[in-house]
Order: C-alpha cells, then structure tokens, then sequence
C-alpha cells in the first residue's frame, strides 16, 4: 500500500501542467452513459439478401453471360413470333417459282435501296432482252403502242434493275460481248402458262377489275417466230437463236440491241384479229371447264396470298419462307433440347440421390450398369433408333429416347458426388438423430445443396442437344422436316449442295445455330458462377 502511494506522488510531481487540468477536471461534468437505458442489438438498415438474388447479383455482373441471355431472348421471341405473324398460305405453301431466292422486302426497296431480292449475273445480248422484254411484256396494252426497252426500265415488273456493258468474252475465234445485270429474281419469273378452272378465270377477271392490276395476258401464237413454245417470255418475234426481228416490212429484218428498241409482239389473234387469252383444255360445265391461261406470275401470286412475294430471309431450296422455316427450326431445337435436359435432370437427380446416399450394394450396381451404358456409341445408338423405333413413335420421339437413354449419366454422376461430400455433415446427423426419415433427409436437408450444380448442368446440356440434334439432321439420320416443321439441321444440309451460288440459305441457319451454341454456353457459365456460394462477397 505504501508503494502504491509512493507511485501516485511521483507520478503528480512529476506530471506536467496539461495533465494536471486533465486530473483536477470538476466532477460534476461527469454523467453516466445509457443511465437506466436498456442495451439492444441495433436493426439492420439495409434489407438482407437470399440465396436467389445474390446469385441474381453475381450474375448481372457477368456481362458476357447477361449479353448471351439477351441474346437468347431475341432467338426465342424471333421462334415464336414469326410462326404466328406469318399468313397460313405464305407458311405452309411451297412456291417453286421463288424457290432458293435472296431475301425481299418491297418496302425497303424502294425506301433503302436494299433487300430487293436482286443477283449479279453476266448476260450475252440475246439473254439480256429477254429479260428485258419480261418488263416490255408486262407493260402491254391493247389500246396503246408497245414499249422501248429504255421506257420500261421504269415499269414495276421490269426484273432488270441495272445493266452495263461490260466487254467481249473470247470463245475460240469468235468473241460475244456480255453485259452485267443486276435482276429481281422473283420479277425474272415473268409470265408462266398455268391451267384454270373457268370459274376462276372469271375471279381472276373481277379482281383485276378492282385492282388494276394485270394478270391475264395474249397467249402466244406457235409459229416460226417462237423459239420455245412453253416458254411463255417470248412473247415477241424471234429467230430460232432468239435474235428479236420485225415482219413489218415485209420480211424479217432483225432488230439492234439498243434502248430505242421495240420489240415486234407474237400474239396469238383469232380469225377476225382480236387477241386469244385462253385456250379450252377439257372439262365438264361452265365451271369445271379447264382453261389454258398465261398469266404475269407476280401479279398471280399476289392475286393468290393477297400481298406481294416479301421474304426477309428469301426462300429455302424448295420454295418455302426461310423464316418462317427457321422459326419452326429453332423452336423444334429449343424444345428438343428442353424436354432432354429436363428428363435427364430428374432420372440423374433420382439415380444419384439414391446411390450416393446408400451407397454400398446399390451404388455398386447402379455404377456397373451406368458403365455399360457409357460404353455404347450415341450416333448408333440414334440411328437405330431412326431406323426401327420411329416407325412405332415418330422421328421427334425417337430421337428423345436416343438422348435419354444415356443423357442422364453425367447427372448422376454430379449428384452422387454432392450427396456423398453432405450425407456426413453435422446437420444431417442431427436430423437423423431427431428421427428424420431418409426421404425427408436426403430432398430436404441434401438436395438442396445440389441445385447450383444441377441447374448449371441442365442449361449446359442444351447446346450439346441442339448440336447432336442438327448434327444427326445434317447426316440425315434423323428426318424431322415436313411441310409445316423442320430443324436447323435439315436447312444446313439442303443448303450444303447450293451455298456457293445461294449463299443466304446457309448463312441465315449457320449464323443462328452458332449464336444458340455460344449463348448457351456463356449462359451456363454465368449461372455457374452465380449459383457457386463460395463466391459470395469475392468481387466486393
């Protein structure tokens, strides 16, 4: 004690003049702190975050992946769109006159200058009026005189859009001068002759009426003049190498190329010289009664389908819109590929909930007979299937019990290993030990564990199914196209003999099928990462 006080003296003589004000600070302007105040654990301000939306905020970092599943979005809207924007008759009717042609839009046509359904081709002089006379041809008019070809540069149904002179090809000893032409391949069509019911010539008569617009036009008479009498373009005089000429004189006299050039028309005219439009084929009464017709086939078909041959992505190699066939496409694809990843998703979680958490006898077993199933080829497994089982159920049924079959095996491979690191933990013996059964224990208090990795698995699956499935499409192992589906396959490999000259037709299905690969996959990883709870608080 005395120590003690000895301390405190030295430590007063020898403080300094602040620390004395500090010690000899008046006593009353001390007060207690929370005085009669109960302490309690202060409330969180900030709302607290679940398992599912702080994986949503992991993932919404992810740019690469939040990219892919916009991405995917649009595919799947462009899936379901399409099919139900498009006319009934334009979807499921397959026009070979329009087959393998580029995409057009009037529209943007005219507007844009873009889309107009157009090719570049090289023409010899004779090719290129008989171009030019389809346009001539569809100008034609009883009480006028014909066209010049420079005039009907300007007509709507002139399929030549631009031309030039552009040298001679040397063949040998002779040389051709050639020109390059731009043409509208769905005006290049031109007039086609086609069989009609008399009722429907006189339909045919009323709409033109109502419309103004032409579709009925002079057949041609067959004689020496005609170079090929089922061809209903040449409409006008000719040699029999389809060098135009004029009888006006007299004689045959042929005609120079040139825009001042009028071609001389080989009408077909009765005795008294008006002009024949149809010619009786056979039939019954007045309205069975087959009439043989030439008609300008743009204006057919528009009197047809009610509006003019528009086809974003052009038509397909037997004439169907290759939007529309994409569309059905994707969404085929889409469902295929859902349909396995969900089969797959509850065999794998079953067959590996019950062998990773009895292990064992069961597990051994259940392992043997995964290691079988491994073992057996899947494009073999898939082609008989095609060849014997879809004759029972289907190509599309088929082909899911081909994926089926040995899809679910990663599956439960994952979830036999989750089952096994969490059926030990400490939480799942206290379950057991308050009496929980096993069921209870293992979708309960295991499962869950499981999701992250089942969910990311399931969505990784499905580029792997959209792949084999086109890929088995392209062999031609599995037949899933018909005239109102088909899949991105099958459109690859009727493209595959056309790209070179119809390059639109594997473009359009190649572009597609890569962006479904690749979104899927940097989907997948995205949700990899947001579903992984040890990243939780790593990118603060």
């Amino acid at each position: 004690m005395d120590l003690l006080i000895q301390e405190l003296e030295w430590e007063k003589d020898n403080m300094s003049n602040e620390d004395i004000k500090i010690v000899n600070i008046p006593s009353e302007k001390f007060e207690f702190v929370n005085s009669g105040d109960k302490i309690h654990d202060t409330k969180f301000e900030t709302k607290p975050i679940g398992y599912f939306k702080d994986a949503l905020i992991r993932f919404c970092k992810n740019k690469a992946s939040v990219v892919a599943f916009i991405i995917i979005i649009f595919i799947v809207l462009f899936a379901l769109i399409v099919p139900i924007t498009t006319p009934k008759s334009k979807a499921t009717v397959m026009d070979t006159y329009y087959k393998k042609n580029a995409p057009r839009n009037v529209f943007l046509k005219e507007t844009l200058g873009i889309m107009g359904g157009t090719k570049n081709l090289e023409q010899n002089e004779r090719a290129l009026i008989l171009e030019l006379a389809k346009g001539v041809g569809a100008e034609f008019n009883v009480n006028t005189d014909t066209i010049t070809i420079g005039e009907s540069m300007n007509s709507y149904y002139q399929p030549v859009t631009k031309y030039s002179y552009g040298g001679e090809n040397s063949l040998g000893v002779n040389s051709k001068a050639f020109y390059n032409v731009k043409i509208d391949n769905y005006l290049s069509v031109g007039f086609e002759y086609i069989a009609i019911e008399q009722s429907k010539y006189r339909e045919i008569l009323e709409w033109e009426e109502e419309t103004g617009l032409k579709v009925l036009y002079p057949l041609i008479a067959e004689n020496e003049y005609c170079i090929d009498p089922t061809d209903a373009n040449y409409w006008y005089k000719s040699t029999s190498k389809g060098v135009p000429v004029s009888t006006a004189k007299g004689k045959d006299v042929r005609l120079e190329f040139s825009e001042d050039l009028v071609l001389e028309d080989n009408y077909l005219r009765d005795k008294e010289g008006n002009l024949v439009y149809y010619r009786y084929s056979g039939g019954g009464d007045a309205n069975t009664a087959m009439y043989y017709v030439r008609v300008l086939y743009y204006n057919y078909y528009r009197y047809m389908h009610g509006f003019e041959p528009n086809y974003f992505l052009g038509t397909d190699s037997q004439g169907y819109d290759l939007a529309y066939r994409m569309a059905t496409g994707i969404r085929l694809s889409l469902i295929l590929a859902v349909v396995v990843s969900a089969i797959n998703l509850v065999l794998g979680a079953l067959i590996g909930a019950v062998e990773g958490y009895y292990g064992g006898l069961t597990d051994l077993i259940i392992e043997r007979i995964k290691d079988v199933l491994s073992g057996v080829p899947f494009i073999i497994l898939a082609t008989l299937f095609q060849l014997h089982l879809a004759k029972q159920v289907g190509p599309l049924l088929s082909l899911i019990f081909a994926f089926v079959v040995t899809g679910w095996l990663s599956t439960s491979a994952r979830v036999r290993t989750q089952f096994y690191r969490f059926k030990n933990q400490e939480y799942v013996m206290a379950a057991r030990t308050l009496g929980a059964k096993d069921s209870r224990i293992m979708w309960k208090h295991i499962f869950p564990n499981t999701l992250g990795t089942l969910i990311t698995s399931s969505v990784l699956v499905i580029p792997g199914v959209i792949s084999s499935e086109s890929m088995l499409s392209y062999l031609g192992i599995a037949t899933l196209g018909d005239a109102k589906t088909t899949s991105l396959g099958t459109l690859l490999s009727e493209a595959s003999k056309l790209w070179t000259d119809h390059p639109h037709l594997m473009i359009a299905p190649a572009v597609v099928l890569s962006l479904l690969m690749i979104c899927f996959n940097l989907f997948g990883n995205g949700l990899r990462d947001a579903f992984n709870p040890t990243l939780r608080g790593s990118e603060e």
